[in-house]
């Protein structure tokens, strides 16, 4: 199926080709049809099955059809758990707008940084992006209303309720009207996000993609074996012997993160962290510059990469495992997409090998591990 059969317009097809989208995913060719016929939808799926333009593409071509908004009566609200996310589906909505008859205006709001100059943007937003605690400053400051929301959208409504934000939701559910539109995605189906389905959704079209989908086979996994000491060493040797480029370093703490980033500068290797103690300009920065190409090595902690979405990862390197074998699928999921190839490659210490059994069974899928005894690390 192509992109031109789910009832776009010509000029948001010409975007998608710009972007060299060239066959929507599975859960793009449920979603878009629905939403633009006004229906609610339920969807789950893992990030990196295309969710966020399955919501992004029928929105725009919604408003075309709208009047420009002129006012701080938000019609489209998009929450988010992370600042991460809110920028990344803020940078989805402005790819996707350029050049439109209609001019779209979407702003993302998030805490950690300075709540003025979201203020002053507000003013005749049509797609308000927003994570929970920081729209409910706004609101409290009447920069923003409510009232008249006519479409909401729930991304990674798990993420918000594990994150502590079911308070806020309800508060914020509390000040919208009750007719209007809902889209609700999901990692996963518990009882929260069951619970906002049975109160919120009214006969929702139900959308699930299976875990399978996320982890394609053009990924190529590829796991050594190694001691402790020797798993910053050989990181180096790995960046340097392939020269590998654009690659995504996933970490378990922040101090390991920036210990790590540390070492690959002093040896020459161009890198930065990103993670919850970083501040927002600088973890804007350093992912805007990983985007663009401009930054070789991004350090990152599974919170903190939430909104890395990038169409051609080809490197995602596990420096440490992550806890659940869910996290592994959305880690070297962030890799190989849209048909790409993609590698993702796992540094396993003697303690980790048991876990990373764990990890294979879960995933239906075997890894081989190689041996790093024979590699000379001297100068790394």
């Amino acid at each position: 199926m192509s992109f031109s059969k789910l009832g776009l317009s010509a000029p948001l097809l010409k975007n998608i080709e710009a972007q060299k989208y060239e066959q929507p995913y599975a859960i793009q060719q449920q979603a878009i049809p629905a939403i633009l016929q006004g229906k609610d939808v339920l969807g789950i799926a893992q990030t990196g099955s295309g969710k966020t333009a399955s919501f992004a593409l029928p929105i725009l071509e919604k408003l075309q059809r709208t009047e420009i908004a002129g006012n701080r009566f938000v019609k489209t609200l998009v929450l988010v758990p992370t600042r991460e996310l809110a920028m990344q589906v803020n940078e989805v909505f402005r790819t996707f707008s350029a050049g439109l008859s209609r001019r779209v205006k979407t702003v993302a709001v998030y805490g950690g940084v300075s709540i003025n100059p979201q203020m002053m943007q507000l003013h005749g937003t049509d797609v308000l992006v927003a994570t929970p605690g920081r729209l409910l400053d706004l609101v409290r400051l009447k920069a923003v209303h409510l009232a008249q929301v006519e479409l909401l959208v729930l991304d990674e409504a798990d993420k918000m309720l594990n994150l502590g934000f079911k308070d806020e939701m309800d508060e914020i559910f509390g000040l919208l009207p009750a007719k209007r539109q809902n889209i609700l995605f999901s990692a996963t189906l518990g009882e929260g996000v069951q619970n906002i389905n049975d109160t919120m959704l009214h006969n929702p079209l139900t959308i699930k993609i299976e875990s399978e989908s996320i982890s394609p086979e053009q990924i190529e996994q590829i796991a050594y074996r190694l001691t402790p000491e020797k798993k910053g060493p050989f990181l180096r040797y790995l960046l340097k012997q392939g020269d590998l480029q654009q690659v995504l370093v996933f970490v378990s703490a922040t101090r390991t993160a920036d210990n790590l980033v540390d070492k690959l500068t002093k040896n020459g290797i161009e890198a930065a962290a990103m993670h919850s103690k970083k501040s927002q300009g600088a973890r804007t920065d350093a992912l805007q510059k990983f985007k663009t190409g401009k930054l070789r090595i991004l350090v990152a902690t599974d919170l903190a990469s939430r909104g890395i979405d990038i169409q051609l990862l080809p490197y995602v390197i596990n420096y440490d495992l992550p806890r659940s074998p869910k996290d592994y699928v959305h880690r070297i999921g962030r890799t190989g997409r849209a048909g790409a190839a993609g590698q993702a490659i796992s540094l396993i210490c003697p303690d980790d090998e048991h876990h990373f059994k764990i990890i294979q069974k879960k995933m239906g899928k075997q890894v081989e591990i190689l041996e790093t005894e024979n590699i000379d690390l001297k100068g790394f």
